[in-house]
């Protein structure tokens, strides 16, 4: 277990923040970027939540295509797997697709609108997050969240927003096994909300609302967990074991199945982990401007090219104006962050 690993910014992870990468044609908007992945060619595929949800851009932020339309109930995931295939995540008709890079449709695992059955109660009562409604470990899927894919084509899914549970599958889309339980034990869950793969094919999962990342061999056996991270929303590998994640601001008054209640407000950051969980860089965590350049509101994917470049993408709108009242023009402008590798 790895628990306060704080670090000074280590020198060969220093960035220059682009926040104006994007580059939408005139008709392309939207309010919130749910994940962010690139490709063998460093193409950059965003989710949104606005239709068209898949906007596709090169490496400057030029704009390349777009596709999804009617696809999505409630897009949350995306995933680029290593023969660039497409592979999406949705948490509101509790569903799987793959597509091809242009957005033809391949594979759907799940049965749309039909969530499994975990005794979650849709709307029930709750104290710190309204996954606690979630009573047992259920089937693919109920609210599933991200994805992964490992060397072997194998598919890591996190089912987390009505479920507590990794599932995975072959690459033809065949249930392998699953793991996962409700609760704070070694490999048990309260929200796996993301999931990467790394060179080792050790998986990495969000246990975002224990605040930790649990670790796991490829067939499930717990391993280790690090603890100094705040609500880890995803999670991006690089090919020698670098981990980025992205971290979702938790304000004053909320709570964790593990710290409590907060006495103060703790905002979002990245941060940066060596294959053993050890802190190598972090930076964000701003209370008073947030919304600046290189700053977050509500982190929620995170992605890293083959240059060591970082994407880091917002649900600036649903988590930032809705729940928290940031200014809406401010969010607006807050949706995804290129980070660019000094060398």
């Amino acid at each position: 277990m790895r628990g306060d690993t704080t670090a000074p910014l280590a020198d060969d992870f220093r960035y220059d923040v682009d926040a104006r990468w994007e580059k939408p044609p005139a008709g392309i908007s939207h309010r919130d970027v749910s994940a962010v992945d690139t490709d063998s060619r460093d193409r950059v595929y965003l989710l949104t939540r606005y239709d068209p949800n898949v906007l596709v851009y090169e490496p400057d932020g030029t704009f390349v295509t777009a596709w999804g339309g009617d696809t999505f109930t409630g897009p949350h995931g995306l995933t680029v797997a290593p023969d660039d295939s497409v592979w999406t995540v949705d948490n509101g008709d509790h569903t799987v697709r793959k597509f091809t890079p242009d957005g033809k449709p391949l594979l759907t695992l799940g049965h749309p609108g039909q969530p499994s059955d975990t005794g979650r109660t849709a709307g029930g009562g709750f104290v710190i997050h309204n996954v606690e409604t979630v009573l047992r470990p259920g089937q693919p899927f109920n609210g599933c969240t991200n994805l992964a894919v490992n060397s072997a084509g194998r598919v890591y899914v996190a089912d987390g927003y009505g479920n507590c549970r990794v599932h995975v599958f072959s690459p033809e889309g065949e249930l392998i096994t699953s793991w996962g339980a409700v609760g704070i034990g070694a490999g048990e869950f309260h929200l796996p909300h993301g999931i990467a793969v790394g060179p080792d094919d050790r998986v990495h999962v969000c246990d975002r609302e224990n605040d930790r990342i649990q670790v796991f061999d490829p067939d499930g056996r717990y391993l280790t967990e690090w603890t100094d991270v705040q609500r880890p929303c995803h999670i991006a590998i690089d090919p020698d074991g670098y981990s980025y994640v992205a971290e979702l601001w938790r304000p004053k008054g909320k709570g964790s199945f593990t710290h409590g209640f907060m006495r103060e407000d703790y905002p979002g950051r990245v941060t940066i982990f060596d294959r053993d969980g050890y802190i190598v860089a972090r930076w964000g965590a701003s209370t008073v401007s947030r919304t600046a350049p290189g700053n977050f509101i509500a982190p929620h994917g995170i992605a890293v090219d083959s240059r060591g470049d970082l994407y880091v993408c917002e649900v600036s709108y649903t988590f930032g104006v809705k729940a928290n009242g940031v200014d809406p023009a401010e969010a607006a402008a807050h949706q995804i962050q290129k980070f660019i590798r000094r060398t």
